[in-house]
């Protein structure tokens, strides 16, 4: 009797070593059924993330202040500056985009809610419209915004929120405003792919499907114009080596595993205006950057014709913008993986000149506190030099002079003691609160401070 029960005990313990091996080798080496795993992880991911009570995109807290601080008020670039982040109201915690003055009133409001922004669309890589994030916007004249729902949509809404068209291709990140008054956006296949139709056969080294990403024109009223593969542009202009160089999150087992081996997040028109202080390019080439092989370039959007591309000195870089005088300024996250970027110092603000092959540091400098977001985050060259930061993960957006010192201060309050809501966007646009005040749904004064719940650029 006892050699029975030892040798059922001995046969349990045999089959659970076997199960852990396997699903070890289920993992690492992507056998059956370790797809079908990763799907039902992301699908419970993103449910949970749905029916958190909390905002889409919690982040540790770093600062014990809140609200507006202006060290240098004489300092500061005139115009109001439109926030995203999510802000709780009596439905809950929803995403907002508030436009504040410089004492942190808000002037408007757009209280989104998601589900009805894009109601139709299915659980994918956005995973339900509902649990995603405001993530690129553009502010009219007259009140009316564009903005992005994450891995879903673009949708343009009205000063009071009402939906006038909505455009559902994948699309995030980044909204662009032509000189002919359409848009570049950052989009996304809407599923994961081998193949395109320039090649068919599938990309030579990628054998699993992946995200590909796409560059697409837009026009005002929400058509499709255009639409540009990003792998399609590297394989065409003997960039692929990129994607193996600098992107081997499992190097040594054979193989690419990530489905989101380009993650671009930004793509510009260069305008006719500043086009003769670049003379590498042409009015209308367009200025990408792909962070997760730490890559930017600029393309001519006609002829695919990559003119120039730079992967240093950069790391998960963000926000690429054509400043003047033939220069390209990046947002440099520097992840670091190490907390608040401790051991390469933080995130800085790099300019790079083509034609001359030369690099410099706008951002920090000896004067500069600490600054630093993993993930996310966006700048704004303003008309009087200063720069406008937005330290996404913090919570924070900072208005920093060239001598590098702050001179105007917001920073989101915290959902909970140790938590902040992120801050996906800060930008300053050159309106008063007197072109503001006859929109439609604007609050009458007293205005309530923004960063509680319940030069500059124009707005084009």
């Amino acid at each position: 009797m006892r050699s029975s029960t030892f040798a059922r005990v001995g046969f349990a313990l045999s089959l659970m070593v076997i199960a852990f091996v396997y699903g070890f080798a289920t993992r690492w080496h992507g056998w059956f059924p370790n797809d079908f795993l990763e799907q039902a992880s992301q699908q419970a991911t993103r449910l949970r993330k749905v029916w958190s009570p909390g905002p889409a995109a919690p982040a540790p807290r770093v600062y014990d202040r809140t609200g507006i601080r202006v060290p240098r008020p004489d300092s500061v670039q005139p115009g109001v500056t439109l926030l995203v982040s999510s802000w709780e109201g009596e439905d809950g915690w929803k995403p907002e985009l508030r436009l504040i003055d410089h004492q942190g009133r808000v002037l408007h409001r757009w209280r989104v809610d998601r589900k009805d922004l894009f109601s139709g669309s299915s659980i994918s890589r956005g995973g339900l419209p509902s649990g995603r994030i405001l993530h690129g916007s553009h502010l009219f004249p007259n009140g009316d915004v564009l903005v992005n729902l994450a891995y879903i949509g673009t949708a343009r809404l009205d000063a009071c929120g009402n939906v006038l068209w909505r455009l559902p291709q994948r699309s995030h990140h980044s909204i662009e405003r032509a000189e002919d008054g359409s848009f570049w956006i950052s989009g996304t296949s809407l599923e994961p792919r081998a193949r395109s139709d320039r090649y068919p056969n599938g990309f030579p080294g990628i054998d699993e499907p992946t995200w590909l990403d796409q560059i697409l024109h837009v026009s005002a009223d929400g058509t499709l114009l255009d639409k540009i593969g990003v792998l399609d542009l590297l394989y065409a202009n003997d960039l692929e080596r990129y994607i193996v160089q600098e992107y081997q999150p499992e190097a040594g087992t054979g193989d690419l595993r990530s489905k989101d081996l380009t993650h671009m997040n930004d793509v510009e028109p260069l305008s006719s205006s500043m086009a003769d202080e670049y003379p590498l390019f042409e009015a209308g080439d367009l200025l990408v950057s792909l962070r997760d092989i730490h890559l930017v370039f600029v393309v001519d959007p006609q002829s695919k014709t990559i003119k120039w591309h730079a992967s240093a000195p950069f790391i998960q870089q963000h926000d690429p913008d054509f400043i003047g005088d033939g220069w390209i300024g990046v947002f440099d996250n520097r992840d670091d993986f190490v907390k608040r970027g401790k051991m390469l110092g933080g995130g800085r603000i790099v300019a790079l000149q083509p034609h001359t092959d030369s690099t410099r540091v706008l951002f920090p400098t000896r004067h500069s506190a600490p600054f630093y977001t993993d993930v996310r985050g966006k700048w704004q060259q303003l008309e009087n030099g200063n720069m406008l930061l937005t330290e996404a993960m913090a919570g924070r957006v900072v208005e920093v002079a060239p001598d590098g010192r702050a001179v105007w201060e917001w920073v989101k309050a915290p959902y909970t003691e140790s938590k902040v809501p992120a801050v996906l966007e800060g930008t300053r646009y050159d309106l008063s609160p007197d072109e503001i005040r006859p929109w439609s749904c604007s609050p009458a004064p007293p205005f309530q401070d923004s960063s509680r719940s319940t030069g500059g650029h124009q707005a084009s």
